[in-house]
C-alpha cells in the first residue's frame, strides 16, 4: 500500500518537504491506514504531521468511544490531534450531508494540507452515486485528488489493500455500526450495486 501512496503523492505533486499535513481520522481502517501510513513516511516526505477527528454526536456512545480510540493511538505514537465536535441534523440534503459539511467545516480552520482517506472503492462509489441522480462530465470524473488544501492519497488504493496493511501494522480501527445498514445511498451502492459490478470486472 506504501508505494501506491507514495505513486499518488508524487503524481499529482500533494506534498513538499516542510509542508504541514493534518490526516482526517474517524477511527475507521481507511482513516487509520492513512494516519499510519503518513506517519512511516513523514521522515521521508519532509512534513510534519497531525491529525484532526470531528465528533457528530449522531451515535451517542460510540461516537464518543471513536473520539477516545484516535485520541488514545495520537497519544501513543505522539501525534498531535485536533478535536472538533457538534450537533449534527438533517438539512435539506440529508444526514449524511449535513455531517459532511460540519466535518469539513471544522476542517478548514486548521492550518496546512488536510489529507483524508478516500479509497479506490470510495471513488467507484461515488461515481455510481452521481450517475445515479445524474451528472456531467465533472461527475464521472470522481474525487478529485487535489482540491485546495485537500489531498486525497488513498484514490488508488482499494479498502482490502488498506486492510492488509493495517493487519501487517498491527494496527487497530474501530467500524461506525451506521455502515451496516442501508439507510444512505453510498451503503446501498456498497451492498448490494458494487458486488454485482465486482462479478463483471
Amino acid at each position: 500500500m506504501l508505494t501506491e501512496l507514495v505513486s499518488q503523492l508524487r503524481k499529482y505533486d500533494m506534498v513538499h518537504p516542510g509542508d504541514s499535513v493534518v490526516c482526517a481520522v474517524s477511527g475507521g481502517a481507511d482513516s487509520m491506514a492513512l494516519l499510519m501510513a503518513m506517519y512511516v513516511l513523514k521522515e521521508k516526505l519532509g512534513i510534519s504531521l497531525s491529525a484532526a477527528h470531528f465528533n457528530h454526536r449522531l451515535r451517542g456512545e460510540e461516537s464518543d468511544r471513536d473520539e477516545a480510540f484516535v485520541r488514545d493511538f495520537c497519544d501513543r505514537l505522539d501525534i498531535p490531534l485536533f478535536v472538533g465536535s457538534g450537533a449534527v441534523s438533517a438539512g435539506p440534503k440529508g444526514l449524511e450531508a449535513a455531517a459532511r459539511e460540519a466535518r469539513y467545516a471544522f476542517f478548514a480552520n486548521l492550518d496546512g494540507k488536510v489529507a483524508t482517506a478516500h479509497t479506490a472503492d470510495d471513488n467507484a462509489e461515488t461515481v455510481l452515486m452521481h450517475l445515479v441522480r445524474g451528472t456531467g462530465l465533472k461527475g464521472l470524473g470522481g474525487i478529485m485528488p487535489v482540491n485546495g488544501k485537500y489531498i486525497r492519497p488513498m484514490l488508488n488504493v482499494t479498502r482490502a489493500q488498506a486492510e492488509a496493511f493495517l493487519e501487517e501494522y498491527h494496527v487497530s480501527y474501530v467500524e461506525d455500526s451506521s455502515n451496516a445498514g442501508d439507510d444512505f445511498l453510498r451503503n446501498r451502492l456498497r451492498h448490494h450495486v458494487m458486488p454485482l459490478l465486482k462479478q463483471e470486472n
